[in-house]
């Protein structure tokens, strides 16, 4: 007895389909790529966007929008701009004011208040009546006189600035407070440029504001991006390396060109904020984490906090890693966190 497979018309339709699918799919080339670069200056310091895009109307129109952002969220956290959101938040201390702050704002000081209890302090965007001082110092060449950094030491701590999560509002307890976000806001800005631009349908990005730098999807045909990690500035100082990061962020901080030397002493612009001085070790910290905003807050804890306990904390930070360079004394030291070289670029052996 013969069966007879009976085949329904659609079924035909269905296979006759697919098969123009498939090679409609085999027969569609790739986009080309091509490489785009723009510079702008924001938050007082260069910015440079890299993006690879199919043609300069787009990568020009992404970038504009990029560099928008950036603009914006500097409108927020400025600390030399009277008229920015931080510094009318700065102006009610000592009020008793709750004040409501924007999304951005909020999810800044969330992130800088962590930051501040997991390093005692070291990491302290209350910092700003010292910052101040270093930045007149700066400028009229002298140390700060003991009685004025007496006089900020009232308006400095963590503990004074107090966040209500219920409706996203602040206050600043003591009087004469003044925020500085300048330890976080430049990575921040950096990977809100960067989600700008993949909102904007381009992945393989970079964005880098002086030493923050944040990088999405690797350019074409390459494993990720390459970023030279800057040596110490001295004398027979080793040879820059580089890593290779694909959504990753990497932050550089150091006394290499905001700097104060008094009496053949170097302070740098970072000021310690458990004691108001600028700090003295003459070292290079570069930290590498998931996001701008990590990355740059780590940069300055490390960098406050020292090798040892700031190497510790950055072991705490899921995925994030860390370099420390410095010259104590005639020696040149290096110290560097368990995940740190896994992001170096692997040197080919020698033949």
């Amino acid at each position: 007895m013969r069966r007879w497979l009976r085949v329904a018309p659609w079924t035909s339709l269905l296979v006759g389909s697919l098969a123009v699918l498939i090679t409609s799919c085999r027969s569609t080339p790739p986009v080309a790529l091509d490489r785009y670069e723009f510079r702008s200056p924001q938050m007082g310091v260069p910015f440079r966007i890299v993006l690879y895009a199919p043609n300069e109307t787009t990568a020009r129109a992404a970038a504009k929008a990029a560099f928008a952002r950036i603009s914006e969220l500097n409108g927020i956290m400025s600390d030399y701009d009277d008229d920015s959101e931080l510094s009318r938040l700065s102006r009610t201390s000592g009020s008793g004011q709750w004040v409501p702050v924007s999304e951005d704002l909020w999810r800044v000081l969330v992130a800088a208040q962590d930051f501040a209890r997991r390093s005692a302090g070291a990491f302290d965007i209350t910092v700003g009546p010292y910052v101040n001082l270093w930045r007149r110092a700066r400028r009229e060449h002298q140390m700060p006189s003991p009685q004025w950094l007496a006089r900020a030491r009232k308006s400095v701590g963590y503990e004074l600035l107090e966040l209500n999560p219920k409706n996203h509002s602040v206050q600043l307890v003591a009087p004469n407070m003044r925020l500085d976000l300048g330890g976080i806001a430049k990575g921040y800005a950096a990977q809100e440029a960067l989600r700008t631009l993949e909102n904007h349908g381009f992945r393989r990005a970079l964005v880098a504001g002086a030493g923050d730098i944040s990088v999405g999807d690797p350019p074409p045909g390459r494993p990720g991006w390459r970023i030279e990690i800057a040596p110490l500035d001295v004398t027979n100082a080793p040879p820059p390396r580089f890593a290779v990061l694909r959504r990753m962020a990497v932050s550089t901080s150091g006394d290499l060109f905001q700097r104060l030397e008094i009496d053949g002493k170097r302070y740098s612009h970072v000021v310690d904020p458990r004691t108001g001085i600028g700090l003295t070790d003459h070292s290079l910290v570069t930290t590498i984490a998931p996001t701008g905003m990590t990355a740059d807050a780590l940069c300055k804890v490390v960098s406050v906090l020292g090798p040892t306990d700031g190497l510790k904390l950055v072991e705490t930070e899921e995925a994030a890693a860390a370099q420390v360079v410095r010259k104590p004394g005639d020696t040149i030291q290096f110290s560097v966190s368990r995940r740190f070289d896994r992001f170096l670029e692997k040197t080919p052996p020698a033949r």
